[in-house]
């Protein structure tokens, strides 16, 4: 069965990967065990060149049917390429009120796509190397069920 889940996430990390526009940026990483710890920070280099563009961010999860919380809290800091931060909390709906899941589902794996800025773009100010920091707030520790994370930005077209 474990071997079968593996199978799967591999399979749908290359069909994804290979969809990936150029001006893109996504990176998952694999949470051990399915037992996201909240010391176990998750740290995504982004390189930033253009500056006068504005970007869609996304939070990007994956976790099983036994999942056992319809949401998720998450601490997100962003550390500028000059060093200084920035961190919010957000908590990050993963079910409607009826108990669906709100993800992209396949037998018992489901994936989300959450935009983290909510109706608003974000503008990098700065060239450089971008951190994102995400760590789980949760009550539970280790937070069960939750296979991977990552973040996901899109450049927004000119004309929008």
């Amino acid at each position: 069965m474990y071997c079968k889940q593996i199978f799967v996430i591999a399979f749908l990390l290359l069909g994804v990967s290979s969809c990936i526009p150029s001006n893109t940026y996504e990176k998952n990483e694999a949470i051990f065990h399915h037992r996201w710890k909240k010391k176990d920070v998750k740290t995504f280099d982004i390189a930033i060149t253009d500056t006068s563009s504005h970007y869609l961010m996304f939070l990007t999860l994956r976790h099983t049917d036994a999942y056992h919380y319809s949401n998720i809290w998450i601490n997100l800091e962003t550390i500028k390429p000059n060093g200084k931060s920035s961190k919010q909390r957000v908590e990050l709906p993963l079910a409607e009120s009826s108990g669906r899941w709100t993800g992209r589902g396949m037998n018992e794996i489901f994936e989300h796509k959450i935009r983290l800025s909510g109706n608003a773009y974000t503008k990098f100010t700065q060239k450089g190397s971008y951190k994102i920091r995400l760590k789980q707030v949760m009550r539970e520790n280790p937070l069960e069920e939750i296979m991977s994370v990552g973040v996901r930005l899109e450049k927004v077209p000119s004309s929008q």
